[in-house]
């Protein structure tokens, strides 16, 4: 019984490995906007060229984060190959979803330091519609990442053949299509994550609120 544990677990180990390197690599590209939105929103950062440089590169990168979406046809592969009930259900579901999770968060989160930003500088009517807009551009970008295999830095190594494809697909029944859809589920998905995580951050910033109060007036309880 010990031995056909040991098996399995060295198995499953072997499982997870043959994905770890794309998605690390995809997961890394996903994280760059996340982390250029710390740096690009702060409270005290000022709009310069070099904020305007940033914010082009930011906009480039994001559609890497919600890309993580369509990484589960890698999960669709890996079950036709015949593996077992059991390694699918523990190994490979949790896998996929850990990693398409904290892609897409990683999105959400960029997205709120944006909003963030603008109702810091008293740009509250500009936030919904920045985010649908950013929808959209990734909606196009997933679309040339997936179908036409195109990379953020071809915006800057191959930007004729990037503005050709565009013009060619955006016209077409089918890419535009499958773009809409995209954006209709980057958009619902973002509505629903977002509100998942205010909410946790208020939760945190109650409770340290209440600690807070809770050590300074010891009686009050």
């Amino acid at each position: 019984m010990k031995a056909e544990l040991l098996n399995w677990i060295l198995f499953a180990g072997k499982v997870l490995h043959r994905n770890s390197d794309w998605m690390a690599w995809n997961l890394f590209l996903a994280l760059i906007p996340l982390g250029l939105s710390v740096w690009l929103f702060r409270r005290s950062r000022q709009p310069s060229i070099l904020w305007w440089l940033g914010l082009l590169v930011f906009v480039a990168f994001l559609p890497n984060a919600p890309y993580v979406l369509t990484d589960i046809i890698h999960l669709i592969y890996d079950i036709r190959e015949g593996f077992s009930e059991w390694i699918v259900t523990l190994v490979l579901v949790p896998q996929y979803m850990l990693f398409i999770l904290a892609g897409f968060q990683a999105y959400v989160l960029s997205l709120i330091n944006l909003g963030h930003y603008l109702n810091q500088r008293q740009r509250h009517r500009y936030v919904l519609w920045a985010e649908l807009v950013l929808h959209a551009l990734s909606a196009l970008g997933i679309y040339l990442g997936r179908f036409l295999r195109f990379n953020s830095w071809d915006l800057v190594t191959r930007l004729d053949s990037v503005a050709d494809k565009v013009v060619d697909d955006l016209v077409a029944k089918r890419p535009a299509l499958v773009m809409f859809v995209t954006f209709i589920v980057i958009t619902g998905l973002y509505w629903l994550m977002k509100e998942v995580t205010l909410g946790l951050i208020l939760r945190k910033r109650y409770r340290r609120t209440f600690e807070s109060t809770s050590e300074a007036d010891p009686g009050s309880s």
